[in-house]
């Protein structure tokens, strides 16, 4: 127990201060039992998904899916920087949209950094293409944020009709980050070399598993979108792949695969975040906010999400500015979904995947500028949210 204990680290005994908090918070009566009791009825479901999804993607990396995916770009890019500029941002894009941003920050990021030195690339450019669109491409899919989960049943929208309204911001949004990430990351002056040396293709261990995890995560994409419920849709293929890893290499499927980190902080943050909108944060909330549903109200409440994310975190940033929006207002809650996605690219707890973006980086040794990643995420922000919150707009 002790050996334990001396392997948390800082944020993990935050995560375990945030949850005690709330038990202490419904023990003393400041959050009603009622009120905690739905609270973290509503998460239960998001909770089995996130889970689910997380061992899906963990044991595809463990099947060299992303490994092999991220050296065949490389190869395709033929010592391309344009080329796999174009193929890193839609690779990361795709992973986002489709198994969540934390899999693009904390399992991409790995392969990525992985790549650079196999190909001789500077590793900056492609550790900020993950951790940028791991926030600012996870808008278009109920499975690519949990926020957005949380806003698809607020608006009472299906996964396709979830997908159909959030389109064009999407597009707005992936368009605004890739212009900033090669003016900043990936032209010449920024990158340094004029080539880059394609590597070689990777062989894999075992195709048995590489086939079961790839075709796993492909049927649970077209799951999602023939409406089967996406918790179900999740648990399934992350149970076909658990199967397969049993049965191929057993030594893989250990405890830690389970995201505990990741649910201890988000049932924190759910017993929390109302007992400090109890007293005072919503009343602070609806002042910025405002009641309008369009127009400046919508502006307003994408501005108050992405500066609240960046003071905070971009989950409490979301259910506080929730609960102060009225529920016919669905273009306002959705421009304050965009805030809460794309605006936490300025500091480095402004999103889950973005601490655990830095921790690889630490890792892997990667320096990065921090007044370089603040200073250029604030224009990101400050003009992704511009134009995405009038695409939003304009696609009423």
């Amino acid at each position: 127990m002790a050996g334990w204990l001396r392997r948390l680290s800082v944020l993990d005994w935050i995560r375990f201060g945030l949850l005690g908090a709330g038990v202490v918070f419904v023990a003393t009566g400041l959050l009603p039992a009622a009120t905690a009791r739905d609270s973290v009825g509503r998460i239960a479901p998001l909770l089995l998904f996130l889970g689910a999804v997380i061992v899906l993607a963990e044991l595809t990396k463990e099947a060299q899916v992303f490994d092999v995916i991220a050296a065949r770009m490389a190869i395709a890019g033929r010592g391309s920087y344009p080329a796999l500029f174009l193929l890193c941002t839609a690779f990361a894009s795709l992973v986002t949209i489709f198994l969540n941003l934390d899999t693009t920050a904390v399992l991409l990021t790995p392969v990525m950094l992985a790549l650079a030195p196999r190909a001789k690339i500077a590793p900056l450019p492609l550790a900020m293409t993950t951790v940028w669109l791991a926030n600012t491409a996870s808008l278009l899919l109920p499975v690519s944020n949990l926020t957005n989960l949380l806003a698809m049943n607020r608006v009472a929208l299906g996964a396709r009709e979830f997908a159909v309204r959030m389109l064009a911001p999407e597009v707005v949004s992936i368009a605004v980050t890739m212009a900033f990430l090669w003016v900043f990351f990936w032209r010449r002056g920024e990158r340094g070399e004029a080539r880059y040396q394609p590597p070689p293709p990777i062989p894999v261990a075992d195709r048995v598993l590489f086939a079961v995890a790839g075709t796993a995560c492909l049927l649970f994409v077209i799951a999602i979108f023939a409406g089967v419920n996406i918790g179900v849709a999740a648990l399934v293929a992350a149970v076909a792949v658990v199967g397969a890893f049993a049965w191929r290499d057993r030594a893989k499927l250990v405890w830690s695969l389970l995201p505990w980190r990741l649910l201890v902080f988000v049932t924190g943050l759910f017993l929390v975040v109302p007992t400090l909108s109890r007293f005072g944060l919503a009343d602070v909330m609806e002042a910025i906010i405002g009641s309008g549903g369009d127009g400046d109200g919508a502006y307003r409440a994408a501005a108050a999400g992405g500066a609240l994310s960046n003071l905070l975190n971009n989950l409490p940033a979301y259910v506080a500015g929730e609960q102060v929006i009225p529920a016919a207002n669905h273009t306002q809650l959705l421009s304050l979904l965009v805030g809460t996605n794309l605006g936490p690219v300025i500091t480095p707890w402004g999103s889950l995947a973005t601490l655990l973006w830095f921790e690889w980086c630490r890792r892997s040794e990667v320096r990065v500028p921090l007044a370089k990643f603040v200073l250029t995420g604030a224009g990101l922000a400050v003009t992704g949210l511009a134009a995405t919150v009038g695409a939003l707009l304009l696609t009423a």
